[in-house]
């Protein structure tokens, strides 16, 4: 349901960019960094909102891969640990099936 709220926001959003747009055509000045020129407003209008998508999506990209790399990390420790659970049980449960043998037995009555 989240993912169908965001798809129906973003073509409610499109929509309202493209009338904009195309109300919106008379050429204006456009000044680059080397120099000016005149280009329509909708095209002005158009590759704003493209080039804010394209760096809304690069911020989110370098985050998404920053999370699965701490998740990688995560795993891996998680793994390491339940080794270290593991092999720990394991020797507890070779030393409970081992006999006693007498310096133990005498250990364990003076305690």
């Amino acid at each position: 349901m989240k993912g169908q709220t965001y798809i129906i926001l973003a073509l409610v959003f499109a929509v309202i960019v493209a009338i904009f747009a195309v109300i919106n055509v008379d050429p204006v000045e456009v000044n680059y960094l080397f120099g000016t020129g005149e280009a329509p407003l909708i095209l002005v209008i158009l590759v704003s909102v493209l080039m804010g998508g394209i760096i809304t999506a690069a911020v989110g990209v370098v985050r998404l891969l920053k999370l699965q790399k701490e998740i990688r990390v995560l795993n891996q420790e998680k793994k390491e640990l339940e080794e270290k659970i593991g092999s720990a049980d394991q020797q507890k449960e070779t030393d409970d099936e081992k006999p006693l043998t007498a310096s133990q037995l005498g250990q364990n009555s003076s305690e």
